[in-house]
Order: C-alpha cells, then sequence, then structure tokens
C-alpha cells in the first residue's frame, strides 16, 4: 500500500467589517495572533464540514493584508490548508469546494461574526 500524501491548497477572501490595521502584518503582534486564531477556527470548523472533511487537517499558515475590495478599510484572508491525499484518490476538486464554502458562508457573506465580499472568494489547489 502507498502511504497517504499530505496535499496543500490555499483559500482567499476579504473581510468587510475587520478594518485593517498594519498589526495584522506582525506576526507576533496580539491583533495579528488572535484574529489568525479566531479565522483558524472558524475555517477549519468550516473545512471539516465538508467534502474534504474526513481528510483535512488544518490551515496552519495564515496572512492578512489590506483588502482590495472598492470601498471601505477591509481585510484579505490568505489560508494555506493541507489534507491528506490518498493515493487512488482524484485531485483537490477546487470548484466543489468552492460551492461547498458559498453555500456554508450563505452565497459567501458571512463566516461567524465577518461579513465577506461576496466576490471575494477564491479556492486553488
Amino acid at each position: 500500500t502507498t502511504a497517504a500524501a499530505l496535499e496543500r491548497f490555499t483559500i482567499n477572501f476579504t473581510i468587510t467589517n475587520l478594518p485593517y490595521h498594519a498589526d495584522l502584518e506582525k506576526p507576533h503582534s496580539a491583533k495579528f495572533n488572535m484574529t489568525k486564531k479566531v479565522m483558524t477556527t472558524l475555517l477549519d470548523r468550516l473545512l471539516k464540514d465538508s467534502s474534504i472533511g474526513p481528510a483535512f487537517l488544518g490551515c496552519e499558515k495564515t496572512a492578512f493584508r489590506y483588502g482590495p475590495v472598492r470601498e471601505g478599510d477591509n481585510t484579505a484572508v490568505d489560508a494555506i490548508c493541507t489534507y491528506k491525499k490518498e493515493p487512488p484518490a482524484a485531485p483537490l476538486d477546487r470548484v466543489g469546494l468552492y460551492h461547498e464554502v458559498s453555500n456554508k458562508t450563505r452565497g459567501i457573506t458571512q463566516l461567524g461574526p465577518y461579513s465577506l465580499d461576496k466576490d471575494s472568494l477564491y479556492v486553488n489547489g
């Protein structure tokens, strides 16, 4: 038997009700650590309840940047997530996962207490 391979994918989106602050780019700042902890918890919960759930290991690298949304002071989130891919399994279904995340975030509008820019979700695997 062949061991499962660890595969990574990125997920990006913009939060419209989290004002961007320069401390979000400083990996050891209190603001970064608190926001990362909340975001990791929300993403883990969301993805564990998806079709990749049984193989999902977590999102370990999260970065924040100034959000590119047209209006307001928004924060963009970039996360790198990992899952176990069993050898006979097909590659990550990015489109399917995108649709699942869209459905679980009310049409890409809400993730926990955060409001999302409905045009900002991107899944790359």
